[in-house]
């Protein structure tokens, strides 16, 4: 009934290509869907709709037949010139590009085609040729060529199968400048390639920067955005490279200097490392961070002398002895156990540099590791008289007083030290804290609400006071927090702690997965989550914890800085200190 119907329509409106279609899709098999087709295109031949149909039933010979009429037939349709491009020999698609070009000379997609036909012969340098060509000859004819879309066939390139690398480049050195003034252009260029990468479009990003570095090869801040995308996805003989071009054209740039020998350690050649901060100690004789980092290079391989001879012909050099190279220098002497000297270096250090915090601690700590209370309390004392506003120094000083059994001296410290730096959320924490280990509950609970009425937006403090209240109360406080402080990594952490205490795992581990990408820095949280992978996750996935921890490299955190900080675990590497620190989570209250 329905093909009579649809007979009869097409014998009385011959010229409807939707009926010709209908009919067709009725027939059994293909070879009559093929026939119907047939007599519709001898019907109507300017059907694009209907080319397409019979092609996509045909054989792929009988297809380049019908493609050869189509283009004969509907010479404007740029899609049936690449179809019928796509199937023919590479001399032959040449030939078809060509006509396409003369018949349609403003469709660009043409000029692209034959670009990618020409890298996937290999004919690498007729790429470059062929979109320089492309762009003179479509404004020759009028087209306004338009550098996003430009820029999105670049990608489009990339993404094909197989991808289209040259094409990519090609593209955007001939596009990336057209509109662009001259002040802007390196603004704007960056910026298309952090959006390029964001998509996943590596290639087109690294063009663009490789244009940017081509324009500006004197300016540092583009080298580095280059070598962090070839860092986490290229490989490291490309970042390797890019950093020794960084270097030739940038021989200031010391983190450009400090990049290039990393990488080299990273690799495990620690003589290759050695060899370029020489050549940045040439390039930059007075820098601190190069002294630094060459002893950095030999402390963490396990060279103690000679990191000790380069700290010392530091500390020789009138403007490399600064008050970091004399904090190390103390530090290698407690490594190697040797209190005297480190002792020695910290109050020659201090001489030098008495304004410097870190200095004072490490002075006091030394003295509390032999046990002198008494040098301790003054070691902190001095500290406090030269940096009044440091609040490692107040917590250090509060804590020994503490530590002696003397808990009111510890908080009217604490308390001085608030009145002294106001709004400071490290310091009320510390307060609450003494009053907990003192079992003062209700002295911890009224300083916590004053601690938020002075720091209402502090992440520290609202994490603690989710943690203090009451079982039946913490979503509440959880809430009242996240309406505080809603993408800050402890509130967070703090509230994936009460998704796992309720055991909803799901929404536990999306928390803590949120918590480090808030701040990958903090490394409490890393272990929090290793833990809590260990027991609800598979080892894989406990595993790749691990990897991520190791890659973000943390430094903070109060457990992480307690484990850290411990001679016993100096030079340990990530993954091992991040197991201390469950252990430490496990055993042992907060700092």
């Amino acid at each position: 009934m329905a093909k009579a119907v649809l007979a009869r329509g097409v014998a009385n409106i011959p010229t409807s290509y939707k009926l010709w279609i209908a009919a067709a899709r009725l027939e059994a098999d293909d070879a009559a869907k093929q026939r119907v087709l047939r007599r519709a295109l001898e019907r109507i031949p300017g059907s694009v709709r209907l080319w397409k149909a019979a092609v996509e039933l045909a054989s792929e010979d009988d297809a380049r037949v019908l493609l050869s009429r189509a283009v004969e037939c509907c010479p404007t349709h740029v899609e049936l010139w690449l179809a019928l491009a796509k199937l023919e020999s590479y001399d032959n698609a040449k030939k078809v590009l060509n006509k396409a070009r003369q018949a349609v000379p403003t469709d660009p997609s043409i000029w692209i085609t034959a670009a990618k036909l020409e890298e996937a012969q290999g004919n690498n340098d007729m790429v470059g040729k062929i979109v320089s060509r492309a762009l003179k000859s479509l404004q020759s004819h009028g087209v306004v060529i338009a550098r996003e879309a430009w820029l999105k066939e670049a990608e489009a390139a990339e993404r094909a199968q197989p991808a289209c690398v040259l094409t990519c480049r090609a593209i955007v050195g001939e596009v990336v400048g057209l509109g662009v003034e001259d002040e802007d252009r390196r603004r704007t260029w960056m910026a298309d390639a952090e959006e390029a990468a964001r998509r996943g479009s590596i290639e087109t990003a690294r063009a663009i920067y490789n244009a940017t570095l081509a324009a500006f090869p004197g300016k540092p801040a583009v080298w580095r955005a280059a070598a962090a995308l070839e860092k986490q996805h290229g490989s490291r003989q490309a970042l390797d490279e890019l950093l020794k071009r960084a270097v030739s054209y940038c021989p200031q740039a010391e983190v450009l200097w400090l990049m290039a020998a990393k990488e080299r350690w990273l690799a495990g050649d620690v003589p290759g490392a050695r060899a370029i901060l020489a050549e940045a100690f040439a390039a930059n004789p007075d820098s601190e961070d190069v002294w630094l980092a060459a002893f950095k290079l030999e402390f963490e391989n396990d060279e103690p002398q000679r990191a000790r001879a380069l700290l010392a012909k530091a500390r020789e050099t009138s403007t490399a002895s600064t008050a970091r190279v004399w904090m190390k220098s103390a530090i290698v002497e407690r490594e190697a156990g040797d209190a005297a000297a480190e002792r020695a270096l910290l109050a020659e250090g201090l001489r030098r540099f008495p304004g410097f915090w870190k200095l004072h601690l490490m002075a006091g700590q030394l003295e509390a590791r032999e046990g002198k209370v008494e040098a301790t309390r003054a070691a902190y004392a001095a500290g406090l008289k030269r940096c009044p506003d440091c609040v490692p120094l107040w917590r250090a000083a509060a804590r020994l007083e503490e530590a002696q059994g003397n808990t009111g001296r510890a908080r009217a410290m604490l308390e001085q030290a608030r009145h002294r730096n106001p709004k400071q959320p490290e310091l009320w924490l510390a307060a609450i804290r003494t009053e907990q280990r003192a079992g003062s509950t209700k002295a911890a609970e009224a300083l916590l609400a004053k601690a938020l009425q002075d720091c209402p937006a502090s992440g520290l403090l609202w994490a603690e006071a989710v943690a203090m209240a009451p079982r039946p109360q913490r979503r509440t406080k959880a809430a009242d927090a996240m309406k505080r402080c809603d993408n800050d990594p402890h509130v967070i952490a703090a509230v994936a702690s009460l998704f796992w205490a309720d055991r909803k795992i799901d929404k536990a581990r999306s928390w803590w997965s949120r918590s480090v990408t808030l701040d990958p820095d903090i490394g409490d949280h890393w272990a929090q989550l290793w833990k809590f992978e260990g027991q609800h996750g598979t080892p894989e996935s406990a595993a790749n914890v691990l990897a991520k921890a190791a890659a973000a490299d943390p430094h903070h955190g109060e457990r992480w800085v307690r484990v850290a900080k411990d001679p016993a675990n100096a030079h340990q590497l990530v993954d091992v200190l991040l197991k201390k620190v469950v252990v430490d989570i496990d055993t042992l209250p907060p700092p």
